[in-house]
């Protein structure tokens, strides 16, 4: 419409210059004279036509189609709405982010008034070489000040003017070493701060010769006790080690307390006789055809009043369950029935620390931080007999086989493993080659080997009655393990390694880490979680850290599930071996759970 308005204008205003011209070449004509030359009517003509021409030339330009800015391409400022959710189109960073139309909110703090150009605040491009960087870092580190980054000052001036450079961190620090940095030295000659060593390189000398062992200037050395004084130190140490053997052999009241009402039934059964009556058959030796995964907890046992030790089946049926605690007491358990706490032992004055039941379960041994390891009568809660290395056992075990069930080993916290003989009470051999405290003691190869692992991140295979190791494994990417179980048909050790994993090994032959089979996904780092498996060696399961327990698949290592068993660590988890879902779980809350 423009373009129409403009042209139509240009025509009109043409046509109005022709009839002028028109007006003037005729007035022209009418008044040249008559008897005019011909060379003034070519000159009259010619300027005629070049008039003419003038004019279709201004005609053109005018009737030109104006500058028209297309409707798409107009720049309007479209506004986002802050509660917008999706845009159909890609906008510019000005259009994102311009302020929000409207008032300006009164309650916002300094802070979230100041300009942003990203997300946590305004960020001005800088430069800094590399060594002022790391200057400054490491004079903070070491001195406890640094230059202040956001101000610009002169760092030749002195520090605390006007005109000075600005410190950040202890500020009395950098007024008392004038801000030098750990580049930089408090002292005019770097050299004089060494210290200086006596020398004497002479080797003729032998009575002086000092070599590279000569001491520094003015260096004092604690003198050595003399022989008066060296006797008078032995004295006081004997008479403290005396003073302290004497107030721990002093005898511990050892007793039990019998929680139910009779200790035999009608029969004159005591309560280690499996029951009949609970619908399974608790003395077959096989396992479940097929496990499953527990999905409900039924029971809960309680009566300990600190974290949990160690749980333990009894022997083949698995009717009883025994527990230590670190409040240094035993507890047995029925696991069928009513799930009373049957008998409580106190024996030891301070946490136990491991139990195990001979092949019987008539009989136990305790280990204890009160550095005694207790035989106990499960039947009567009488100790037996006591022993003692005057070490921490952290583990204890008896030997599996039926003729030797009168001895047990344990690992202590001096590196040893220690057999002992329960007739004569005396220790009849000892296995010392590790250089840790010794956490687990795992019997292998129908019980003529077996397996300790210790502190000192190794594991060791050891021939029965032979001190010396038949093989060590230990490699740099190993971890402590301090819990360690056998595989039901005992191919297989499954090993709590500290660095939130476990490892299979091989029980026979080579003993080699199967790196295939790897289990993950629980934090154990600093806990010694006991982990077990399920009786047709379908699942794995084991406690961790914060109180969760996990099962993973055997075949797969796949994490199956995964719940939350205690508020605290859980430090055991145990299949039952005659029920195909049903686990129990112990945590450091105190309590012992049972799952279906």
């Amino acid at each position: 419409m423009l373009g129409l308005l403009a042209y139509t204008g240009g025509s009109s205003s043409s046509s109005d210059d022709s009839e002028q011209e028109e007006s003037e070449s005729g007035r022209t004509k009418g008044s040249s004279k008559p008897n005019s030359t011909p060379k003034e009517d070519e000159l009259i003509h010619l300027k005629s036509a070049v008039d003419s021409s003038l004019s279709v030339a201004k005609t053109l330009q005018i009737c030109a189609a104006p500058m028209v800015v297309p409707t798409g391409q107009v720049e309007v400022s479209r506004v986002v709405a802050p509660n917008m959710k999706e845009l159909n189109y890609n906008p510019k960073y000005e259009e994102l982010f311009a302020p929000v139309a409207g008032p300006t909110n009164p309650f916002l703090t300094e802070q979230m008034k100041a300009p942003k150009n990203m997300l946590t605040g305004f960020v001005e491009t800088a430069h800094i070489s590399e060594f002022q960087f790391e200057n400054q870092r490491k004079t903070f580190h070491s001195y406890g000040y640094a230059l202040d980054p956001s101000v610009d000052g002169g760092s030749a001036a002195p520090v605390g003017s006007d005109e000075g450079p600005s410190y950040v961190g202890h500020l009395q620090a950098a007024y008392d070493t004038d801000g030098k940095t750990v580049f930089e030295s408090s002292k005019p000659n770097r050299l004089g701060d060494k210290r200086k060593r006596l020398k004497n390189d002479n080797p003729e000398d032998v009575e002086g010769f000092l070599g590279p062992w000569g001491k520094f200037e003015n260096e004092e050395t604690v003198a050595r006790p003399n022989d008066q004084e060296r006797a008078e130190i032995e004295e006081m140490m004997a008479k403290k080690q005396r003073r302290n053997r004497m107030v721990e052999d002093k005898p511990i009241e050892e007793k039990s307390v019998l929680h139910i009402k009779d200790s035999v039934d009608y029969q004159g059964r005591s309560f280690l006789h499996p029951p009949h009556d609970v619908g399974v058959n608790l003395r077959k030796s096989g396992a479940p055809d097929r496990c499953f995964l527990p999905k409900a907890h039924i029971h809960t046992w309680t009566g300990h009043t600190k974290g949990i030790s160690a749980i333990r089946w009894f022997p083949k049926s698995a009717h009883l369950l025994l527990s230590c605690s670190m409040d240094a007491r035993i507890k047995i358990w029925e696991v069928y029935n009513e799930r009373r706490c049957v008998r409580t032992y106190s024996g030891h004055r301070q946490a136990v620390r491991d139990v195990s039941f001979n092949n019987r379960g008539d009989k136990f041994v305790s280990a204890g931080y009160d550095r005694y390891l207790k035989l106990w009568d499960t039947e009567t809660g009488d100790v037996i007999s006591r022993f003692s290395s005057r070490k921490i056992p952290f583990c204890v075990k008896f030997h599996p086989d039926y003729n030797k069930q009168h001895l047990f080993v344990a690992g202590t916290s001096d590196k040893k493993i220690i057999c002992w003989d329960t007739r004569s009470g005396e220790i009849v051999q000892e296995y010392d080659r590790h250089l840790g405290a010794v956490n687990t003691i795992t019997f292998v190869d129908e019980n003529r080997r077996f397996v300790t692992t210790s502190d000192d991140k190794s594991l060791r295979v050891w021939e029965w009655d032979i001190p010396v190791d038949m093989k060590y494994i230990a490699d740099p990417t190993m971890h402590s393990m301090p819990a360690v179980t056998l595989s039901p048909n005992g191919k297989w050790l499954a090993c709590q390694s500290l660095d939130n994993k476990i490892v299979i090994f091989s029980a026979i032959n080579r003993f080699k880490m199967n790196r295939k089979k790897t289990f993950t996904g629980h934090m154990v780092s600093g806990y010694a979680c006991n982990l077990d498996f399920s009786p047709d060696m379908s699942y794995l399961v084991s406690g961790d850290g914060d109180g969760k327990c996990y099962i993973w698949d055997w075949k797969t290592t796949k994490l199956y599930k995964k719940w939350q068993a205690h508020e605290n660590v859980c430090i055991a988890a145990l299949w039952h071996p005659h029920e195909a879902s049903k686990l129990v779980t112990a945590g450091w809350d105190g309590v012992i759970k049972y799952w279906d």
